[in-house]
């Protein structure tokens, strides 16, 4: 199918280009950009007349609920969600049960979302047998079978010496480890340690349960030279630790989430089990600091942490509750938010969902890596159009993801996605 985009503002992150023109696509490929020849008859002409027409987000942290836990989101639900979001790409985490820790399960999920004809999927494989860090994986295997890398999404490798070794097989054939930074014995909370969590009576995670964990990971970085990629940091100490390992040169890469980059310890409120996520909100002193550690380029990417939650898990205490927000439609809206207030150009905020994940994901992306969160000619027609002017209230309910709960309900967002492309296909239009 050949469709044009006509008059819309191109803006690619990674080649500085903010223009208006048109955008020609053929056989799911970017035929032209600016100026169209004549001679090119679409089969779909699209206006974008006062829209932004950008690459597709690439979205590195999102929980699909499949296999497994089904009665909280379905591939198809999640994969509708990304693409209304303007998401092409996603890295799906590896804690489903079972866990993804044999390439059978890879395959089916991949092949499952080929079918869909939506989002590009992109599996992390578990780290360990059945996340139990105590044995690795298979992660050659796994890698042919489609894993991008390897996780062991919440659980923490209590064994240091398991760890070590599965960076150092990492290191010897390329593969890149994503860790989330917490040390398993004091990373039990719900809530940040500090004078909000004493007064309302909630068990604590102190910050030095992530800076532990970092100077554990650097130091077997400094030793294996693997390279890792650290998720969703949360702490203004954590930020300095990783400013510094890549001063020092350090293979490190790392993202934060949006929940992070925009509340914090006190939105918790009377105990809105909404705000119960992992790893929990912290002090302002934080999110300053982590907001300042993205428009600095600290942090490498922004991504939207989704963990869809179902009425009966979230619907109790808020200690009791299932931690995870659902956040793939609120991306793009939410990155565009911190980019106005943090005073950033349109292009600077989109890098941090486009360009800077491919970057993370490097060759892992296969065939796509070439043209990932770009505007190219001949790249793979991949793009998110939006209305950057059009304000949207977040109802829940509205939402496409089977997980209704979100911290931003009732929020007002700028930026309603329009048009999402995922390989020339038109695979969402909004109403």
């Amino acid at each position: 199918m050949k469709i044009l985009i006509k008059n819309g503002r191109l803006v690619d992150p990674a080649s500085g280009r903010d223009s208006v023109g048109d955008v020609a696509i053929a056989a799911g490929r970017i035929v032209s950009l600016g100026q169209v020849s004549a001679d090119f008859h679409a089969n779909r002409n699209i206006d974008a007349s006062g829209l932004v027409v950008a690459p597709g987000l690439v979205e590195l942290a999102a929980r699909l609920r499949e296999p497994g836990h089904e009665h909280e989101g379905t591939l198809e639900s999640e994969m509708a969600a990304a693409v209304a979001g303007g998401v092409t790409s996603l890295v799906c985490l590896p804690d489903t049960d079972p866990p993804l820790d044999e390439p059978g399960l890879v395959e089916m999920l991949k092949f499952r979302a080929r079918n869909l004809n939506q989002s590009h999927l992109y599996p992390l494989g578990a780290l360990t047998r059945n996340l139990a860090g105590e044995v690795l994986t298979e992660m050659a295997e796994l890698t042919e079978a489609g894993c991008v890398g390897f996780s062991q999404a919440e659980v923490p490798v209590r064994d240091t010496l398991v760890l070590h070794r599965a960076l150092q097989y990492a290191a010897t054939f390329g593969y890149t480890t994503w860790l989330r930074p917490q040390d398993a014995f004091l990373g039990n909370g719900v809530a940040a340690k500090g004078a909000l969590a004493t007064r309302m009576g909630l068990s604590g995670v102190p910050v030095i349960a992530e800076t532990i964990a970092l100077g554990t990971i650097f130091e077997l970085v400094r030793d294996t030279g693997a390279r890792v990629h650290l998720c969703r940091l949360s702490s203004a100490a954590g930020i300095e630790l990783v400013r510094r390992a890549k001063a020092e040169g350090l293979p490190i890469s790392c993202d934060v989430s949006v929940n992070h980059l925009h509340l914090t310890d006190v939105d918790i409120g009377y105990f809105n089990a909404a705000m119960r996520l992992t790893p929990p909100l912290r002090q302002q002193r934080d999110r300053d600091a982590i907001r300042a550690g993205l428009a600095d380029g600290t942090v490498d990417a922004l991504v939207s942490d989704h963990t869809p939650v179902d009425e009966d898990a979230k619907n109790l205490p808020f200690a009791e509750a299932e931690p995870g927000a659902t956040g793939l439609e609120l991306l793009l809206g939410l990155a565009l938010q911190w980019g106005e207030q943090s005073g950033l150009p349109l292009a600077r905020t989109l890098a941090t969902i486009t360009s800077a994940p491919v970057a993370v994901l490097g060759d892992a992306l296969g065939s796509l890596a070439s043209s990932a969160g770009k505007l190219v000619e001949g790249g793979v027609a991949d793009l998110c159009v939006f209305d950057p002017g059009e304000r949207w209230t977040v109802q829940p309910a509205a939402l496409q993801s089977q997980g209704k709960h979100t911290p931003f309900a009732g929020h007002e967002l700028a930026g309603r996605v329009k048009f999402t492309l995922v390989s020339g296909h038109l695979a969402h239009e909004a109403a």
